[in-house]
């Protein structure tokens, strides 16, 4: 598990959309997710938060040949509730499916609020769809309590999400 740099964002734009994937395929329309995925994870989007000194991107990576296999984006709040200078989103933190109960998820979310942390925040916020209870369950497991809700739109058409928040 590391920072990531710029030279990174091939592999995050890679991770980022099979853990999308990975996380939705049967959930969500499939021509939704490609969408999805065409507009948000681009190497493009990676750069953007690289020059951005309010933003952190944690790579994870497998220990032998160091394949990304997850990670995380704390940024600027765009979420429906009142925020204040003090918050940092936590924007996207994901890891591949066959992980999921290795620790790595944990270790990127600790990982997340120890830099959170770092750069002076008192507030993490993160918006989930309302439906993914793994993750929601995942949340809470680490002190996130429901702090609002959202509309996301994934290709054309709208979810409903749950915003959370954790005090550090």
């Amino acid at each position: 598990m590391r920072r990531a740099e710029a030279g990174d964002a091939a592999a995050l734009s890679l991770v980022a959309s099979a853990t999308f994937l990975d996380a939705f395929a049967g959930i969500l329309d499939g021509s939704d997710i490609v969408a999805h995925c065409a507009a948000n994870n681009s190497q493009l989007a990676f750069d953007a938060w690289f020059t951005d000194p309010g933003s952190v991107v944690t790579l994870a990576e497998a220990g032998q040949g160091h394949a990304p296999v997850g990670y995380s984006v704390l940024t600027t709040p765009d979420l429906p509730i009142t925020t204040s200078a003090a918050d940092i989103e936590l924007k996207r933190i994901y890891v591949l499916s066959r992980l999921h109960g290795s620790g790595t998820g944990r270790a990127l979310m600790e990982r997340a609020l120890d830099d959170a942390r770092a750069l002076g925040r008192g507030r993490v916020l993160l918006g989930v769809y309302g439906e993914n209870h793994r993750a929601r369950t995942f949340y809470e497991r680490h002190g996130f309590e429901l702090a609002g809700e959202r509309r996301f739109l994934v290709g054309k058409t709208w979810h409903e999400d749950v915003v959370y928040a954790r005090a550090l």
